[in-house]
């Protein structure tokens, strides 16, 4: 593993123009300040000529972000998607996926809709408890003194039984929806892999959009119910959704990414926060009632989302740089997220962080993260009930991360858990 402080000599030695970080062993290697730190001071809209993606422009600070972000007039989410790696070209026959977060408007708004009540604070009040009793069987089950990875046992386990319940998906079969996430993001420029065999990705995908298909019929035949595929399938607008294959895949695959990654990555992040900074871990113990605000800084500090896309519409001033129609703009989230403009200290985990709610990490503006609630909800309910049955989940050996600049993935955290 490289070492964070050569890391630092390589951030410095590097010409500024030559800054790349888009590359995937940064985040694999948890190596990516010293990079982007360089960037927010000398160069906060920044121009990299040659890339694996290509030419692109990186927005690092939480101000130009914002910018950005609630400028889609602008800067457009439509014209070439939404991660920097450009939209995979499918071969002949094959379908490409496309969904509302990769709409400007007025297309975006009304697809965005009608799944939006699934996120409402009243459904979310009748979740919570069917969140609560999952979270608890999860933990119950736990082996207290061995040492298991954090990782399959409660990130994913929590965040699979939630999906489920969200889609009305087969419970038994729930660990699908965990693999069909993961292969949303498995492309070469995303992971730095070049093994992977994308026409084996492209069939598992079909089996999401086949199981999806068979899903929405049976659906759209009964009454109306609280899930999101029966929402998507009686609403006016969307209720026809599913004859264009390409809308209906891709947005399948973001309410599947958005409901698992997002989560289960801060479910993760939170536990090596805590152990990273022992003396918040006992904050914690002595006031639970920090548990809200401290959700909102484990999101901060983990940033689940890397970064967004965009594609200029038209030339544009920002910070100071002439961006052209047509540019690749990307915001990196995990930047903005330690800009030390906005927060102090900005590489701690403080859980009573003052302005911790004011992170980029769910998006801003009209693409702003549609569950973030019940991201947040999950959290919280999680912690609540960690801190009832232990004192320190203690994280006992090297953690492991994906390589990966669009979803900051943990793939191994080995914990022990210490009760009271």
């Amino acid at each position: 593993m490289t070492n964070i402080t050569d890391q630092q000599a390589a951030a410095d030695a590097t010409p500024l123009e030559e800054i790349d970080v888009s590359r995937p062993e940064l985040f694999q290697n948890d190596t990516w300040q010293p990079w982007f730190a360089r960037l927010r001071k000398e160069a906060p809209v920044h121009y990299l000529e040659d890339s694996v993606n290509g030419p692109f422009w990186s927005v690092t600070n939480h101000r130009f972000i914002k910018d950005v972000d609630s400028n889609n007039e602008v800067f457009s989410s439509e014209a070439k998607g939404i991660a920097i790696v450009d939209p995979y070209v499918a071969e002949e026959g094959q379908l490409q996926g496309k969904s509302f977060i990769q709409m400007d408007e007025p297309q975006h708004a009304p697809q965005r809709q009608a799944v939006a009540p699934t996120v409402a604070p009243t459904n979310l009040a009748g979740l919570e408890p069917i969140i609560r009793e999952r979270a608890i069987d999860i933990l119950e089950k736990l082996p207290v003194g061995e040492t298991f990875n954090w990782v399959q046992e409660v990130s994913i386990e929590l965040t699979a039984r939630m999906l489920a319940t969200l889609f009305d998906f087969p419970y038994e079969e729930r660990h699908k929806l965990v693999r069909w996430s993961d292969l949303a993001t498995a492309v070469p420029e995303v992971t730095g892999d070049d093994s992977i065999d994308m026409s084996k990705r492209y069939e598992e995908l079909m089996e999401a959009a086949g199981a999806f298909y068979q899903l929405w019929q049976e659906r759209a035949a009964a009454p109306p119910k609280f899930d999101l595929i029966s929402m998507l399938a009686h609403n006016e607008n969307t209720k026809t959704m599913n004859e264009d294959p390409e809308l209906f895949l891709g947005n399948i695959l973001l309410l599947i990414v958005g409901g698992n990654d997002t989560t289960r990555n801060s479910i993760s992040g939170g536990v090596l926060g805590l152990n990273q900074y022992p003396d918040e871990y006992q904050k914690l113990r002595e006031n639970p009632g920090l548990i809200p605000n401290m959700v909102a800084e484990m999101v901060r500090w983990q940033t689940p989302v890397i970064h967004m896309r965009r594609t200029a519409l038209r030339d544009i001033e920002l910070g100071g740089q002439q961006i052209k129609e047509g540019d690749k703009v990307v915001m990196w989230y995990l930047s903005g997220n330690r800009d030390e403009s906005v927060f102090e200290e900005p590489e701690r985990l403080i859980i009573d962080r003052p302005n911790a709610r004011q992170h980029v990490a769910f998006g801003f503006g009209v693409h702003r993260c549609m569950g973030n609630r019940l991201a947040e909800l999950q959290l919280r309910v999680l912690w609540e009930e960690i801190t009832k049955r232990f004192h320190t989940v203690e994280v006992v050996d090297d953690v492991v991360r994906l390589p990966n600049n669009f979803i900051r993935g943990i793939k191994d955290v080995p914990v022990r858990l210490h009760r009271h």
